[in-house]
């Protein structure tokens, strides 16, 4: 699905050669400014490499439009944006942006459930947890159904024991739905409890995959 080759950034990544399998979990973990989320900004062409390829279901990434390709390959920051209004208004921005058929109010409680939210749609942004808010984003990427869903640390301010049920959740449901999930993960232990392969960075290179 994507293929990078001879990659490099900005001295942050060099990438010699690099292949991202379909309908996959994919961890990337390291230690900080081991590269990882600028690696996850490249895959949906945020930003453009200094040198190198990168290929897309065997088009090189910089072919696509970029709007297309972002509703395809889809990005969840580390730190997501709420945006003014209720819980409900920021589950359904992506949808109401694109064009999307909007759920009823019982599959976005649902969902809300599912990814361990003890929170009423019509409740307020303002007020939840750095926890919270990363799920609420979460559920708002998964309600636009992406192919691919590029997660940038998205349990870092959880708990590992909500934070493994929650991924395993959104796991079982890119299997169901046959997406493919590529994570930036701190946690060892989520990526050894969810992935499918493990890329391994350290100092902006590939030090091992399994």
């Amino acid at each position: 699905m994507f293929y990078l080759s001879g990659v490099r950034y900005k001295g942050i990544l060099d990438i010699q050669e690099l292949r991202l399998q379909p309908l996959a979990t994919t961890c990337i973990v390291g230690e900080s400014g081991s590269g990882k989320s600028t690696l996850l900004r490249l895959l949906n062409n945020l930003i453009s490499p200094d040198e190198g390829t990168i290929l897309f279901k065997g088009t090189d990434i910089s072919a696509y439009d970029p709007i297309k390709l972002r509703q395809t390959v889809t990005m969840l920051p580390q730190t997501p944006l709420m945006f003014p209004g209720d819980i409900k208004d920021n589950l359904l921005l992506g949808l109401s942006y694109a064009g999307g058929r909007l759920p009823s109010d019982d599959v976005l409680q649902g969902l809300l459930e599912q990814l361990h939210l003890h929170l009423t749609i019509d409740g307020p942004v303002d007020k939840l947890s750095g926890g919270e808010k990363q799920r609420v984003a979460l559920a708002r990427l998964l309600l636009m159904e992406p192919e691919i869903l590029l997660l940038d640390e998205p349990t870092s301010a959880l708990d590992e024991q909500t934070a493994g049920s929650t991924m395993g959740y959104v796991k079982d449901l890119c299997a169901k739905k046959q997406w493919t999930l590529i994570m930036v993960t701190h946690s060892m232990e989520l990526a050894r409890n969810v992935a499918d392969e493990v890329v391994v960075m350290e100092a902006g290179r590939i030090k091992e995959i399994y």
